[in-house]
C-alpha cells in the first residue's frame, strides 16, 4: 500500500509540473534621480547577471563571471566598457559622462550605481538604453526617472531605445 502511494504521488508530482512551462522574464530595471542639491543624477541599474554574463561572453569572446567567486577585475572593467556604450545620458542636449561608483549582488540581480555630476538644472533629459536588447527579443528595460518631482517612466525594446524627458 505504501509503495502505490509513493507511485500515486510521483505521478501526481510529475503531471503537475509538466503542465507548467518555465518562463523567464527578461527585465531590467533602472532609476535615474535628479538630487537638486549635489546638481547630480543618481543612477541605480538592476540587471539579471546571467544574462549580463552571456551577453558580455558572447560579445567580447571570453568568458566573464559576474557575481561569481572567480569574478575578476576584467570582468568588471569589460561590464562597464559594454554598459556605457549601451546607455547615454544627455542632458539639455548635451552628452554626459557616466560614472560608475559600485555594485553588489542581490540573489541573481547585479545592482549597479551610476552618477553624473555637474547638473545645474535640467530642461531635456535624453536617455538611450540598449543594454542586453541585442541578446534576446524579449528583453525590455524599464527606466524610472524623477526630476524635479515629476516622475516619467520609459520602457525600451526592440529597436525603441530611445526616451525624451522635457521639464
Amino acid at each position: 500500500m505504501k509503495k502505490y502511494l509513493q507511485i500515486a504521488i510521483l505521478t501526481f508530482v510529475i503531471i503537475g509540473f509538466s503542465s507548467f512551462t518555465i518562463h523567464k522574464f527578461y527585465v531590467s530595471i533602472y532609476q535615474i534621480n535628479y538630487v537638486t542639491e549635489k546638481k547630480m543624477l543618481q543612477i541605480t541599474s538592476r540587471i539579471f547577471v546571467d544574462d549580463l554574463n552571456k551577453m558580455l561572453s558572447e560579445k567580447y569572446k571570453t568568458k566573464v563571471n559576474l557575481g561569481e567567486k572567480e569574478e575578476s577585475i576584467q570582468d568588471v572593467e569589460v561590464m562597464k566598457k559594454y554598459i556605457f556604450e549601451n546607455f547615454k545620458i544627455t542632458v539639455n542636449g548635451k552628452p554626459k559622462t557616466i560614472h560608475f561608483a559600485n555594485k553588489e549582488m542581490e540573489g541573481n540581480v547585479l545592482i549597479c550605481y551610476y552618477n553624473v555630476k555637474e547638473i545645474p538644472k535640467i530642461k531635456t533629459l535624453e536617455i538611450v538604453n540598449s543594454v542586453l536588447l541585442d541578446l534576446n527579443d524579449e528583453q525590455q528595460n524599464i527606466v524610472h526617472t524623477t526630476v524635479l518631482g515629476n516622475k516619467k517612466s520609459f520602457l525600451f525594446s526592440g529597436t525603441n531605445a530611445k526616451g525624451l524627458l522635457k521639464n
